[in-house]
């Protein structure tokens, strides 16, 4: 038995350590796609050996907790959600692209949390694993943030050392302007180093009396908070002054030791990076750098204007965009108030209700597959269920906290633990503020559940009994036989889904315009579709197809244009079937038609592409290049229509359409310019 419970505490140390840090370049999303598979790992090794534990045993090894109960709730409202989804896969599996918050990724961190405090693991090992681990993160970001990052030196094979392998036209992929290191983005980053501050922090004030463990800790804190700076999140600089806030005030007021040094080293703590490296906040920056006394004010390098609506060629700020997607996340929510949408599905229910507003940002045009802002997102996709057990288990964990707190505040000889349990409940908080102002992230989940965790097993103590091992029966060695093979077989899954997403990333890659090498693309495609059934491959591959077809037809392939498009369209149908709500496999469908048309000449395939658009219409009502398609296809209809009358029709509709794109986005310049077209087609200038 103690050869396993050294192992569980090797793998919760690993999943500590090593999530953070892992990342590939060849999958199609770089950083979460593969800490979630490895969370996936993590999981079925642990349970695992959990159960060989208890095969071994002949006993149920399970503690019971004061959260059983809400987690028993949240996972039936989550549970619940993606019965009713819209989209059952997305909400089984996570929206692709993010992975994390599928019902899958929540069963595994509910694993992890009953694995953790059923086993003896170890909470000094756990926190420290973190804090290497964060500190890894920050020497491997360092060199971006000096305009030399690590990952662009790898991906050229050592042929360019600077920054110019990431995307430089998006603020949150500069890494000289905002770091983001292993972690993807910076808010992400943020977020991960607000919870290690306050780890370090407990390990500050548990070494107080002993210089070389005080200077090394207070280096640390220094290192993360300048960091959190460099990512220019706001959100996690504010979940540090809050978590901060909580600290000092509970330290300060019960527990009055070394208060002195404390407040002294937390003030030098905050000052000295804020005044060496700014905050991005433009008042405070200003006071910072004594703009008050000058005529000009100094221009912080990753600080943006607020306002709530862009100007062509100018960034809408972050938080005039949340507040209108917050909008749209709570009309969801009374839309759908029960279940929600479906896990994972806000990334095209936010269509349903999407706020014209919308359309005047700079970002008008992007994808939002979360709410940002975790609440809303529950609300949204699990409706009141999923947001109202959500808060009653974070209410009850902060609960947990504070009565643990109060009890071990009573007995003086017990200050390390509940100077312990109140940095992890600060940590905990600085999730909740991140969480508020975006979402959660597979590196922030893990510690938003083994948190409680941790908080259970330092209060309650952890079983240091070892069972004793009497002779394994055959029955037994059954079991943990049949429990491997199922570790092999999931294992299998996990590798065979990590290679199919390989092949996607090179046919995205593939069908990139600037290569727009689509015979290369769709066999990438097939290739995925061969190792993993996903809507997503399918929908891909259908648009590849169709390309082809169109390609094939120009080159006087006939038959093969043919065969193309039935395979086109087969596909399309298929991911249709499996994601009938889909706005975006619906515009797949309206593309290929088109496509269609062109290698057919068939008005047909016109029609088709217009029953496709009316549905989209009706699954994002305010999107406006969708009236813009729409008016293309009638211009289109207007063209090939014989019948006078019926011309007057496609007429009508064509600008009646184009009308409504920019009543949506009147500085649509693509539909302005087409309705300049059409009036000249249709000599009405």
């Amino acid at each position: 038995m103690k050869i396993i419970d050294k192992v569980l505490r090797f793998l919760y140390g690993c999943l500590f350590f090593l999530t953070p840090l892992i990342f590939t370049f060849n999958t199609s999303e770089l950083f979460e796609f593969n800490k979630m598979l490895f969370i996936y790992l993590m999981t079925i090794l642990i349970a695992f050996l959990w159960l060989s534990k208890m095969i071994l045993a002949k006993k149920i090894i399970f503690k019971k907790t004061k959260l059983d109960l809400p987690i028993l709730f949240f996972l039936s409202s989550q549970i619940l959600s993606t019965i009713f989804s819209i989209d059952r896969h997305v909400s089984l599996f996570g929206y692709y692209g993010r992975f994390n918050g599928g019902l899958l990724s929540t069963v595994s961190y509910i694993l992890l949390y009953y694995g953790f405090v059923s086993n003896s693991i170890g909470t000094d090992f756990i926190l420290k694993s973190s804090l290497w681990s964060s500190f890894l993160v920050m020497l491997y970001g360092l060199p971006g943030k000096l305009g030399h990052d690590i990952t662009c030196f790898l991906v050229t094979g050592g042929a360019k050392f600077d920054n110019s392998c990431w995307d430089n036209s998006a603020l949150q992929f500069q890494p000289s302007v905002r770091t983001f290191s292993t972690l993807g983005q910076p808010n992400w980053l943020g977020a991960f180093l607000a919870i290690n501050f306050f780890i370090g922090l407990y390990y500050l004030i548990k070494n107080i009396k002993e210089v070389k463990f005080v200077l090394l800790n207070f280096s640390y804190l220094l290192f993360n908070l300048s960091f959190i700076l460099f990512t220019r999140s706001k959100s996690a600089l504010g979940a540090v002054g809050i978590g901060l806030l909580i600290f000092l005030s509970y330290y300060l007021t019960r527990v009055k030791t070394d208060t002195r040094k404390i407040i002294l080293m937390s003030f030098l703590v905050l000052v000295i990076p804020v005044i060496l490296f700014k905050t991005g906040f433009d008042k405070v920056d200003n006071i910072l750098n004594l703009s008050f006394l000058k005529r000009s004010s100094v221009k912080v390098v990753g600080s943006v204007k607020t306002k709530p609506v862009s100007s062509p060629g100018e960034a809408t700020d972050s938080l005039a965009i949340r507040e209108i997607v917050w909008r749209g996340a709570v009309a969801l929510g009374l839309k759908y108030p029960l279940f929600g949408t479906g896990l994972e599905t806000f990334a095209y229910s936010y269509y349903l209700v999407r706020p014209v507003a919308h359309n005047l940002t700079s970002e008008w045009d992007f994808v939002y597959n979360k709410a940002h802002n975790e609440f809303l997102n529950y609300l949204a996709t699990s409706g009141f269920s999923g947001l109202i057990t959500y808060l009653l288990m974070v209410g009850m964990v902060i609960y947990c906290f504070l009565s643990g707190m109060k009890e071990l505040k009573a007995k003086k000889q017990l200050d390390g633990k509940l100077i312990l349990l109140l940095s992890l409940l600060s940590a905990y908080s600085t999730i909740l503020v991140t969480n508020f102002f975006g979402f959660s992230t597979t590196t922030i989940n893990i510690f938003f559940y083994l948190i409680p965790g941790l908080l259970f097993v330092i209060y309650q103590g952890e079983d240091n009994v070892t069972q004793q091992l009497n002779k394994v029966n055959p029955v037994q060695w059954l079991g943990i036989l049949v429990a491997f093979a199922m570790v092999i077989y999931l294992t299998f899954s996990l590798v065979s889904y990590w290679i199919a997403d390989t092949y996607y990333a090179l046919g995205l890659n593939y069908s990139n315009l600037q290569i727009a090498d689509y015979q290369k693309s769709a066999n990438y495609f097939q290739q995925a579709l061969k190792l993993r059934i996903e809507p997503v491959y399918e929908d891909r591959f259908s648009s590849s197809l169709s390309y082809l077809a169109a390609v094939a037809a120009y080159q006087k392939q006939t038959d093969t244009a043919k065969q193309l498009i039935i395979l086109s369209d087969f596909y399309n149908q298929r991911s249709l079937a499996g994601s009938p709500k889909n706005v975006f496999y619906w515009k797949t469908r309206a593309k290929n038609e088109y496509l269609f048309y062109q290698v057919t000449s068939d008005v047909a395939d016109l029609n088709e592409g217009v029953k496709a658009l009316e549905i989209s219409q009706a699954l994002a009502p305010t999107d406006p290049k969708i009236p813009y398609s729409l008016s293309v296809y009638y211009s289109l209809l207007y063209d090939q229509e014989k019948d006078l009358k019926k011309k007057e029709i496609w007429k009508n509709k064509s600008i009646d359409e184009i009308g409504q794109a920019l009543k949506l986005k009147k500085d649509f310049q693509d539909a302005s310019t087409f309705k300049q077209d059409l009036l000249k087609k249709y000599s009405l200038l």
